[in-house]
């Protein structure tokens, strides 16, 4: 683990004009503002270079993020999963946030700097409040938690260009068998205590564990485990680009198998053999985590954690109530134009259901999901520039999802680039069952995950200049899926929905995050269980059962989590309307939307402030 130093003193940036000033008694009004304007850009050049310095003290603590970003330091190196790390992270952040008020005075910083301040200030809040509820969170669960992401992120993200990044490699698989244990032992204190994941979040973690023990060199197999092949995969193209010979390769194999017999295999095997006997006393049908000492508690600050605002549990519930009926009236209106012969619910069961809406469950059918998104995303891409002022610079692929993490039914997701553009946004679909993929939504997935969402926003955000870079790095749940789900939308005003199914297909994805607000609430604040949400899920949405029931089980181990979406939607809905009343002919939408993307991920608070100065700078 790295050490984090602190400031000696000041940064040394000196101020300009200061020296130069005329005396007091000559000074003219433009020369007080000439030199307020020297002080506040000194200032906030001063800040910003500090943050640049923090960010980068608290990216070694993370060699994970480094690599990531596409970085190589600490490249042999896996992130430190400890409680211990997790509370020299909190005695750092509070460390930076006293160093930041003592040496920086607000008034002298511009507006942009000032934003930045605002928004450490913030995230110190977060993380430090975050670290309080710790115990209360899951360790392992079928969404693709740490037993998974970690063999994930080395398949995906560790490039190996040399023979010193396969030797990392191997490093990091060696390292692995002892993070799992760490994260084991948490685990099991909070089982101890009475915090257990529901009984589907078990039989998840079981699956994919199995799944990464499973083949060569585990046993005697046709079949290579997952890890072992993708290391083989790699030192296999070394040898062909000739940055090693056989006697080099030789060796690493042999390393790798060692790797994974001795570290990671009986890391993940004592994984299995605990979940396969603590599942005994897990939940069968589970409410959320109102249940626990203290949940309420704990789930009000995750609302406020993902959502950046104060709205009760309560009040969250009713909108989700009110916005359901009210898409639910843009459903009939599409159902009535293709003349549809029933009622709301007739019609959901015939999407649901009818071949007409979806693909074969043949690996044909997939590669055309694939495809057809493609086709999608390349048709939206020509209509960027009508919209937006600023583009994004990196590439998008579309993948499916790796077979060891892939559950059926379960939620497509974005996985950012780097900032260099050296590895491309990844929009991931599960496609294991395609009874659970219908082609209806398939459009506005793609415009959620891919453009004008996820990848467009992250991507800018990751490329902008002249901010610090923990504002170019940072993600703000209420932010980042607002934006993508009101981008479903936006698409509709730059061409895409082409046909009324596809429009209904939108539908259902803005009633789906509706619903969201409708049964987290429900099942975390209300009481109620699973199998309640899935019956309010089913009646009145038309979501697949299927679909429905990965989504039910993603909210009961993600608390919070999924209110975001709707909430940010919404939100970033009201600043548009706002802007289009207070500037009339003025308004331009393309400035609009480059205000709301060019100072990064931002809570709504900060968003807000934002979009009202560029009002009232648009105003003059």
């Amino acid at each position: 683990m790295i050490r984090y130093t602190l400031l000696a003193c000041a940064l040394s940036l000196a101020l300009t004009g200061c020296s130069e000033a005329p005396p007091a008694t000559q000074e003219s009004p433009a020369d007080l503002r000439t030199t307020s304007a020297e002080l506040a850009t000194s200032t906030s050049e001063r800040l910003n270079q500090w943050f640049d310095e923090r960010f980068e003290e608290r990216l070694q603590m993370s060699p994970m993020q480094m690599t990531m970003l596409g970085r190589k330091d600490r490249y042999d190196q896996l992130d430190d999963m400890s409680l211990a790390s997790q509370r020299e992270m909190v005695r750092w952040l509070q460390q930076t946030a006293a160093e930041l008020a003592a040496n920086f005075d607000y008034d002298e910083l511009d507006t942009e700097a000032q934003t930045s301040y605002d928004l450490w200030m913030y995230q110190v809040e977060r993380d430090v409040r975050a670290f309080e509820y710790q115990h209360m969170s899951y360790v392992f669960h079928q969404m693709s938690s740490v037993h998974a992401y970690l063999p994930q992120f080395l398949i995906s993200f560790h490039r190996v260009d040399s023979l010193a990044d396969m030797q990392a490699y191997i490093s990091r698989l060696e390292q692995l068998g002892s993070a799992i244990q760490v994260l084991l032992n948490q685990a099991k204190e909070k089982a101890d205590n009475g915090i257990r994941v529901p009984d589907f979040g078990y039989q998840g973690a079981l699956r994919q564990s199995q799944a990464l023990v499973t083949g060569q060199p585990f046993s005697e197999s046709d079949e290579s485990a997952p890890l072992y092949a993708d290391a083989q995969a790699k030192i296999e193209q070394l040898r062909a680009n000739d940055a090693i010979n056989a006697e080099q390769a030789d060796e690493l194999h042999q390393a790798v198998q060692q790797a994974l017999t001795r570290h990671v295999g009986p890391a993940y095997q004592q994984l299995i053999a605990w979940l396969e006997v603590d599942q005994a006393n897990a939940e069968s049908n589970p409410t959320g985590v109102s249940k626990y000492p203290g949940g309420d508690d704990y789930y009000q600050f995750m609302l406020w954690y993902h959502t950046t605002t104060d709205l009760s549990a309560e009040e969250i519930h009713q909108i989700g109530l009110d916005e359901v009926a009210r898409i639910q009236g843009e459903m009939i209106e599409i159902k009535q134009r293709v003349e549809f012969d029933g009622d709301l619910q007739d019609f959901f069961a015939f999407i649901r259901t009818d071949e007409q809406f979806f693909y074969p469950n043949t690996d044909a059918g997939r590669q055309a999901y694939l495809d057809d998104s493609k086709a999608y995303l390349d048709a939206i891409a020509d209509e960027l520039p009508n919209f937006f002022g600023i583009l994004p610079k990196a590439d998008l692929v579309v993948r499916r999802v790796e077979a060891f993490r892939e559950e059926d039914g379960a939620a497509q997701h974005y996985f950012p680039g780097t900032p260099d553009g050296s590895r491309p946004g990844i929009y991931y679909a599960h496609l294991s069952d395609m009874s659970s993929m219908p082609k209806v939504d398939m459009e506005s997935v793609a415009y959620h995950e891919g453009n004008p969402g996820h990848h467009m926003q992250i991507s800018i955000a990751q490329e902008l200049t002249g901010l610090p870079q923990f504002r170019t790095l940072d993600r703000h749940t209420v932010y980042v899926e607002g934006w993508a789900l009101y981008s479903e939308l936006l698409a509709k005003e730059m061409g895409g929905y082409r046909d009324d199914y596809s429009d209904f297909g939108r539908l259902t994805a803005e009633i789906w995050r509706a619903a969201r607000l409708v049964v987290d609430t429900g099942m975390h604040a209300l009481g109620w269980t699973e199998e309640q949400a899935v019956d309010y899920f089913l009646v009145n949405t038309p979501i697949t059962e299927g679909s429905v029931r990965s989504e039910i089980q993603r909210y009961l181990v993600w608390p919070g989590q999924a209110t975001a979406y709707k909430i940010g939607m919404m939100r970033i809905q009201e600043l548009r309307a706002e802007a289009e009343e207070a500037l009339g002919e003025q308004f331009d939408i393309r400035a609009f939307h480059d205000t709301v993307l060019g100072g990064g991920s931002l809570p709504l608070p900060i968003l807000e402030r934002r979009v009202q100065q560029w009002i009232a700078d648009v105003q003059g």
